[in-house]
Formats: C-alpha cells, sequence, structure tokens
C-alpha cells in the first residue's frame, strides 16, 4: 500500500476507534444515571430528620428475631416527632422474601404513611435473604419511587443523601462510579452530604462475638471510608455517614468524616467492647434512633435511646454531637 494510503487508513482506523470508546463511555454513563434514581425532598432550612435501622420487623409473637415492643415505641415515637423523612439503614425485615415479614411491616408503619412522612430504605442482608428476586420485589413494592433503583440520592434543602447497597461493591463497578461522580459533583449550596448503607466502615464490634453477637467492619466499606476522607480534605460540604447491621449505637469519626452506627431499631441489641476511637463509650445495650437537627452550615445530631426494661418507656439522650462544614478548614466537631 502506498505510505499516504496507509497513514489515511491509520487515521480512519484511529478515527473510528475513539468514536466507537465515546460511544461506550457515554452508554456506560447513561445506563449508570439510569440504574440511579435522584428523589427531591419538598422542606426547607430548618428541617429535622430521623435515621435509624436493624428493625427486623417479622411476626410479634416470635421474639427470637427481634423485640417487637422496642420496634413498635419506636416507630410511635418516631411518628410523633413528625419529621420531615425517616432514613432506614437496612434490615428492615427479618426476611426479605418473606411476604409476611413485609405484612408486618405494613400494619406496624401504617402511622408513617398516614402522616405522609417519607422513608428513604437502604438494603440490609436480611433485606435480601431468599431469592434476591423475590426479596427485591417485596422491597419495591412498598418504595415504588425508586424505580427498581438499589442506590439512589435524595436532594433535601442544603443537604444530599446518597444511599447506597453494600452487597454490591461501593468503590467499583455502576455503583462506584455513581457515587464518585456524585462526590465530585456535589452542589456548591449543599452543606452536608449524608451517606447510608447498611454495614458499618467503623465498629467496636467484632465477629469474635465476646458479649453474644456482633459484626466486625468489611474490607469494602473501609475502602469507601477511604475514599471519602480523601475527598473530605477538598471539600467545603460535610460528610456524615450513617450504617447499621450492629445492634447498638456508636460514633466515630476519621478524616473530618463523622461515622454513625445506628443499628438499635429492635433487632436484639448487644452490649459491644468499645474502640479507644468510639466517641460513645457505653457498655450498655442502646435501643434507640437519631434524630438530625439540620440548620444553615450547622447540623445538631442526637441519640434517642429508649428502655423498656421496667415495663414503662424512659428516654434519655445520652449523645449528640454539632457539626459545621469545612470541616478540613477549622475544627468545627462540638461533642456533649
Amino acid at each position: 500500500m502506498h505510505p499516504n494510503r496507509r497513514t489515511i487508513a491509520n487515521l480512519l482506523t484511529l478515527i473510528c476507534l475513539i468514536a466507537v470508546l465515546g460511544y461506550t463511555t457515554a452508554c456506560t454513563k447513561r445506563s449508570i444515571a439510569q440504574n440511579a434514581v435522584n428523589l427531591q425532598a419538598q422542606v426547607k432550612v430548618p428541617f429535622h430528620f430521623v435515621a435509624y435501622g436493624d428493625t427486623r420487623f417479622h411476626d410479634p409473637k416470635d421474639t427470637d428475631a427481634a423485640n417487637p415492643a422496642i420496634r413498635v415505641a419506636l416507630v410511635k415515637a418516631i411518628a410523633a416527632a413528625n419529621p420531615a423523612f425517616i432514613c432506614f439503614t437496612g434490615d428492615i425485615v427479618y426476611n426479605g422474601y418473606d411476604k409476611d415479614d413485609w405484612k408486618v411491616w405494613d400494619s406496624e408503619t401504617a402511622i408513617w404513611r398516614e402522616k405522609n412522612i417519607p422513608v428513604y430504605p437502604a438494603l440490609g442482608n436480611h433485606d435480601l435473604h431468599g431469592s434476591e428476586k423475590t426479596a427485591l420485589g417485596n422491597y419495591f413494592q412498598r418504595f415504588p419511587e425508586l424505580n427498581g433503583s438499589r442506590y439512589y440520592s435524595v436532594r433535601a434543602a442544603n443537604t444530599l443523601l446518597l444511599v447506597l447497597d453494600s452487597s454490591l461493591d461501593e468503590t467499583s463497578g455502576p455503583q462506584g462510579q455513581w457515587v464518585k461522580t456524585a462526590l465530585d459533583n456535589i452542589p456548591s449550596d449543599v452543606d452536608f452530604v449524608f451517606l447510608m448503607f447498611h454495614h458499618p466502615p467503623y465498629t467496636s464490634s467484632s465477629d469474635a462475638k465476646m458479649f453474644g453477637g456482633g459484626h466486625s467492619a468489611r474490607s469494602s466499606e473501609q475502602k469507601l471510608a477511604e475514599m471519602l476522607e480523601q475527598r473530605q480534605a477538598k471539600t467545603r460540604a460535610r460528610f456524615v455517614v450513617f450504617s447499621g447491621h450492629v445492634h447498638n449505637y456508636e460514633r466515630h469519626e476519621h478524616g473530618g468524616v463523622t461515622y454513625f452506627v445506628t443499628g438499635g431499631g429492635g433487632a436484639h441489641a448487644y452490649p459491644i467492647q468499645r474502640a479507644p476511637d468510639d466517641s460513645f463509650q457505653s457498655k450498655e445495650i442502646n435501643y434507640h434512633y437519631l434524630m438530625v437537627d439540620v440548620e444553615h452550615g450547622r447540623l445538631v445530631i442526637t441519640m434517642h435511646r429508649l428502655d423498656l426494661t421496667s415495663g414503662a418507656p424512659v428516654w434519655t439522650q445520652p449523645d449528640s454531637i454539632a457539626l459545621s462544614t469545612a470541616p478540613a478548614a477549622k475544627g468545627t466537631a462540638q461533642g456533649k
């Protein structure tokens, strides 16, 4: 072939390859976007919302799976608090495949729907028990606004909520690409980014089960935490993480990111051996929910603990923290 013709042919081949790669990249981005729903919460600052999880809705006669009295009392207290919405850190039901468990959810949380309180859930391992197709069918039937999305975002006034599915890798694949894109494109008027998923990146708990139960942190969530902390150093908006899985309450701070374990929604709580970096050094079991009060540039997160051992509900607030934006620029966390 003539050298000029060969050059032209090579150039045409290169152009075709670039076009194919560009089309593939565009299709991938479209696929990622199509898999993730972006919701809008109709709220104005100031507002407050609730975060908690590990309720295990199930036959209340079967007390091996959860503490039904605690579960019901928490639901009623949350309804009475009139939050703008409820963030659920997973393990909503005991068995995701069991339609009867979901019927218990329907009946015990009816008051939330009567009061038009939106619920934004994350998938937990119990929610995926059994046939995944059946479990997800039950789940999405209750949350049709998710349109089949296992991970999604919610914009609420000056905050952004990113909900992940920790049964999938959080830093690779379509979900990983989606969360990285979201974190790289935080709107300038967002003061706080909340990330919610089931398995905690940091926990005092462990699989050693020294006190009868527990779970260790997994490498996939630890990798996500590393990514968050690297970004937090360069981000004005403050990152706050809500997880569950461990049936207790914990608070950790690393790299300017505050991590909450809020798994005290009704699944049998257990004491845990507190790590030195756990800001809540309690030796008790802690059934609870978190109240998040949001203002411009500031929020306060308070743990509301429920004790039913005497038969009558006893409410306390043993932990609270105030957070503000730009943690990398100045020390803004004030625990009490």
